[in-house]
């Protein structure tokens, strides 16, 4: 089976990992060959490429400039033709509504991974739901539930995105290594958010809560993210105005984009991301889970399926108070949270085995080329 993963590459997160898991651990399902095809340069591509892959490029495709969108719906068609697919599978709206319309005019079975909340989809599936897939998979029951109000009537797969352990086998050393780099003392409470620079990760809410316990001795906070989109800049400048404002300056570092992030998490203590809206699923709790760091989150959308009491603490969004004193525990006796970690990658491994993700992928594919 011959399967063309359609994506634009121009960002890095979630998804982005996702694809390159598929590429690093497709050797799982020997008689699928994953092929990538993307629309931009950037981290993606060069992943992609260190993994051996070749990357086929469709050219920058912006929606403003609907040739655009046509050419890169004619360089699949050019694609197929020289080497043709069994199926193709388009990640997030926005891959689905430049591709599926000629990856259907071909005969090409579809599978849409949704990737994100459609609670409130905006134009984008609106375009998109214009050419039905064969079948449609969502990275958590959370999502499934939203993609009835664009595909009410397609079977929908809940298969949740492999992720495979990169935890760091040499945890103390390590631990000494970044703690020494990012001027942090050995015997702080490192608490760390990894995540993508937009609000609704909750970074602000996190600010507010650290500002409430600046009077508390021993601990460091790390933010990992860098802006890559529009107005990311500025909320950076404002994360780090509110850190001043609210005397935590010395005592946050924001580092910005870094490609260690399992290394980090062998150096921290706890991972907390209070999202103030629902996040579809959340790669980065998985990750923590391998690493075995008890996880600070909120009560809403794919986190909370997986975040249990045995691993991490969930809390209602937008509750500053709430979360200073949840990570205000943390700090004061961070022994009494040890039980969390150490079952979190038997979790991890349940959820997201990149074995049993792939294999499952499989099954899918199987069908929507049974029902194309």
């Amino acid at each position: 089976m011959k399967v063309l993963h359609l994506y634009s590459g121009n960002l890095f997160g979630g998804i982005e990992r996702c694809l390159i898991t598929f590429a690093k651990m497709q050797f799982h399902t020997p008689d699928v060959e994953h092929h990538f095809g993307l629309c931009f340069p950037g981290k993606l591509r060069d992943e992609l490429v260190k993994c051996g892959e070749i990357v086929h490029d469709f050219g920058a495709v912006r929606i403003s400039r609907p040739w655009t969108v046509w050419a890169a719906r004619r360089r699949l068609k050019m694609l197929h033709a020289k080497k043709p697919f069994d199926v193709c599978i388009t990640h997030a709206g926005w891959s689905h509504g430049v591709f599926a319309r000629a990856a259907k005019s071909l005969g090409l079975p579809i599978a849409h991974y949704v990737h994100d909340d459609l609670t409130n989809a905006g134009w984008l599936y609106r375009w998109a739901k214009r050419t039905l897939p064969s079948r449609v998979i969502a990275n958590s029951q959370f999502t499934a539930g939203t993609v009835r109000r664009i595909f009410p009537t397609l079977p929908c797969d809940v298969l949740a995105c492999p992720v495979e352990n990169r935890s760091e086998p040499n945890r103390e050393a390590t631990r000494k290594a970044i703690r020494a780099e990012l001027h942090t003392p050995a015997n702080a409470v490192v608490i760390l958010q990894a995540s993508r620079l937009e609000r609704m990760k909750g970074q602000a809410v996190h600010i507010e809560a650290l500002g409430k316990l600046s009077a508390v001795p021993g601990w460091v906070a790390w933010f990992v993210g860098g802006p890559q989109k529009a107005g990311e800049h500025e909320f950076l400048r404002e994360l780090q105005e509110r850190a001043r404002i609210l005397s935590i300056s010395d005592r946050v570092r924001f580092l910005e984009q870094r490609n260690d992030i399992p290394q980090l998490m062998a150096a921290a203590d706890v991972l907390c991301q209070p999202n103030t809206r629902s996040e579809s699923f959340g790669i980065v709790f998985i990750e923590a889970l391998y690493s075995g760091l008890p996880i600070v989150t909120s009560d809403i959308g794919g986190g909370a399926e997986i975040v249990d009491e045995f691993c991490g603490v969930r809390l209602p969004p937008n509750d500053v108070d709430a979360l200073a004193t949840c990570l205000k525990a943390f700090i004061v006796k961070p022994d009494s949270f040890d039980a969390f970690g150490s079952i979190g990658s038997n979790r991890a491994k349940e959820l997201c085995d990149p074995l049993q993700q792939l294999i499952g992928l499989r099954k899918i594919l199987s069908a929507a080329i049974g029902n194309k």
